[in-house]
């Protein structure tokens, strides 16, 4: 049964699109079929694995306005296991667009229906708003939504915001749309706000803040650059084993156990 998530915080630099691509990724490392959706113009998740997003001709733009279906612009990368709707800058134009169009808010969900089947996650990186494309995202979320939120003060602000958003959403679009998990980043242990945050956020999403952190790195920072996840770019440094570990915490939620090497499970 596939599984849909998409990933949303109306705040920017909180390791949202990271996460999106590296939990794509070892979902991938450890055998599922990953497609990841890019609703972002920025293309920051397209660029990040490696697609040079002035070259797409068709990817979530021409997807969300009807020009294009899903399957045809798929590319998929064996190397790194796994597949992507890529995005452009032309999405930008998605926003003024989509709001004279019909069913405006759950045209992604509809393109991806025909597909869906074909993967065992989905995975919807959203823009750092709450837009048209972010409650897209949000309507497609079948089985929730995660939020990334870095360990930083600042970072619990518009968490209300968007708790709101999420909201509105379930009443008036998708009534069974929830929060799936609250992923904790850029956490630095050497502070003492860094735990204070996590503390907090966990009062705001009881029950729902995953147990892995993940670390503030250099590694996971230049991986980017290099379009390679940190499974590929540093598979050994302290952010790739926080985010192996995160993706078998999702997994083994989800009812799926990965075997440690040693056999234990």
């Amino acid at each position: 049964m596939t599984k849909i998530y998409t990933l949303v915080n109306q705040k920017g630099g909180v390791g949202k699109t990271t996460s999106a691509i590296n939990i794509g990724a070892y979902l991938g490392y450890f055998g599922q079929k990953v497609l990841l959706v890019d609703m972002d113009s920025q293309a920051n998740a397209t660029s990040s694995l490696g697609v040079d997003k002035a070259t797409v001709k068709n990817g979530t733009y021409e997807v969300l306005i009807g020009n294009a279906t899903v399957l045809p612009n798929i590319l998929h990368n064996p190397r790194l296991k796994i597949s992507l709707l890529p995005s452009s800058p032309s999405l930008a134009g998605a926003e003024v667009e989509l709001i004279d169009m019909e069913n405006r808010e759950t045209r992604l969900l509809k393109a991806l229906e025909p597909i869906k089947d074909r993967y065992d996650y989905i995975l919807i990186d959203c823009p750092p708003s709450l837009s048209l494309l972010t409650i897209n995202g949000l309507v497609a979320a079948q089985d929730g939504v995660l939020i990334p939120v870095q360990c930083e003060y600042l970072a619990l602000e518009g968490l209300g915001q968007l708790t709101q958003t999420i909201e509105r959403v379930k009443n008036s679009m998708f009534k069974d749309l929830q929060v799936r998990g609250v992923i904790m980043t850029m956490f630095d242990g050497r502070t003492r706000l860094a735990m204070d945050v996590v503390n907090e956020v966990r009062k705001h999403f009881p029950q729902k803040v995953l147990d892995t952190i993940v670390p503030r790195s250099v590694r996971i920072a230049e991986a980017p650059s290099y379009g390679q996840p940190i499974t590929v770019y540093a598979p050994e440094s302290t952010a790739a084993l926080a985010y192996m570990a995160l993706t078998k915490e999702i997994l083994a939620q989800d009812g799926i156990i990965i075997p440690d090497p040693d056999g234990k499970g």
